[in-house]
């Protein structure tokens, strides 16, 4: 279903029809001053009914959330002489080039004076959207829990964004693994607990979060595994049979809550924004902060992406309108995840040039192509 960019103007139909003239016609009655007959009465109403429409969709407000292209952040440059990415604890590098977070501003028809009118205009463009606004906003009884969820992916964003640069670099970053909870289906359940300490994996004791899920993928599902733990400073040892995964892999049915022991203290000095999406664009950040090569060697580069500890990126909303935003911000290239790809073709701005990524690494050797001017064995979006 496609909509128009805008309303079209209505036009003024006549009253009567032919030309100035008078005739006489068989009942006498100048023709010129018949009265309209049942179809000039329809064409005319609906040319008021629309102008009416038209008049309201301008001053209603309108209860949609539209969103837009929003503001994007270097993260190698600096704001008010401090540092998008500030580090500490490591000699950092000054390269060449821009590597963009992108993000979406969003208003709402509750708090601002747009219309119906805008909502449909911004319905129909390729750089924007309209969602009602509980489905951004959530209800007014979610609406500060989904605040808060946001603003704390944004911070644990930076998290496993200084995680998975370091271990991308071949940095061990060692980690304490806390039992968050048990799964209720989990064959765990009464033998592990909320605030356990996770030490070993069948005897190969597990120092970080990487190490802990290198045990488990060794593992076939349903077999049995052997769990050390410290339970209020006290040893002990848990054994069951794991469960299996959406992949086919061994689960044990546990969330666990690493309390990373990182090497570097990393400071985002960037306001006003929250959600996971930055993930990947603050690790390539560091990663370029962190190396002496130039990898971009000059290169404009956006991108988005919410990346975990492990370097793999994920899937992240209002992928048109970023991809837009980076344009406007000029930047050359873009990186998107590729399970984001069905959104993107079709949708990618003139001047832009999209390569998708799976991994850390993948977007780490994508910058690293486009600083050497070789982007051609780079994957896209589009089919081949």
């Amino acid at each position: 279903m496609t909509a128009p960019s805008e309303l079209p103007e209505q036009p003024a139909f006549p009253l009567t029809s032919g030309d100035d003239s008078t005739r006489v016609e068989g009942d006498g009655t100048p023709s010129g001053e018949q009265p309209m007959d049942h179809r000039s009465n329809v064409m005319a109403f609906t040319g008021l009914g629309a102008s009416v429409l038209i008049a309201v969709l301008s001053i209603l407000p309108a209860a949609y959330a539209l969103g837009g292209p929003g503001p994007t952040y270097d993260t190698l440059a600096q704001t008010d002489g401090v540092p998008v990415i500030e580090i500490e604890g490591a000699p950092t590098y000054e390269g060449t080039g821009e590597l963009r977070l992108t993000t979406v501003s969003v208003g709402r028809g509750s708090g601002h004076a747009f219309t119906l009118g805008q909502v449909l205009r911004d319905w129909a463009s390729p750089s924007a959207y309209v969602q009602p606004e509980e489905v951004v906003f959530g209800t007014p009884d979610q609406e500060q829990a989904v605040e808060e969820q946001a603003q704390q992916a944004w911070v644990t964003s930076q998290e496993a964004a200084t995680v998975s640069a370091l271990e991308a670099l071949g940095h061990h970053v060692t980690a304490r693994l806390d039992v968050a909870g048990v799964d209720p289906e989990s064959n765990a359940t009464g033998l592990l607990e909320e605030g356990d300490v996770l030490v070993s994996v069948n005897g190969v004791d597990v120092d970080s979060y990487t190490a802990l899920t290198e045990e488990l993928g060794e593992l076939e599902a349903g077999t049995d595994v052997t769990v050390g733990y410290l339970r209020d400073g006290a040893p002990g040892e848990a054994t069951f049979a794991t469960l299996t995964n959406d992949s086919g892999g061994a689960l044990m049915g546990i969330w666990v809550d690493p309390q990373f022991d990182l090497p570097i203290e990393v400071t985002v000095n960037v306001e006003q924004v929250s959600g996971p999406s930055a993930g990947m664009m603050f690790a390539l950040g560091i990663m370029d902060s962190l190396t002496e090569v130039d990898e971009l060697a000059g290169a404009k580069v956006a991108g988005t992406g919410e990346i975990d500890a492990f370097g793999d990126v994920g899937a992240i909303g209002g992928i048109r309108m970023k991809m837009y935003g980076a344009r406007d911000a000029g930047s050359e290239y873009f990186l998107a995840p590729v399970e984001n790809c069905d959104e993107v073709v079709g949708n990618v701005p003139d001047g832009l040039d999209v390569f998708s990524v799976d991994t850390l690494d993948d977007a780490y050797e994508a910058i690293t192509a486009i600083g050497a001017g070789n982007t051609q064995a780079l994957p896209t979006c589009e089919a081949p």
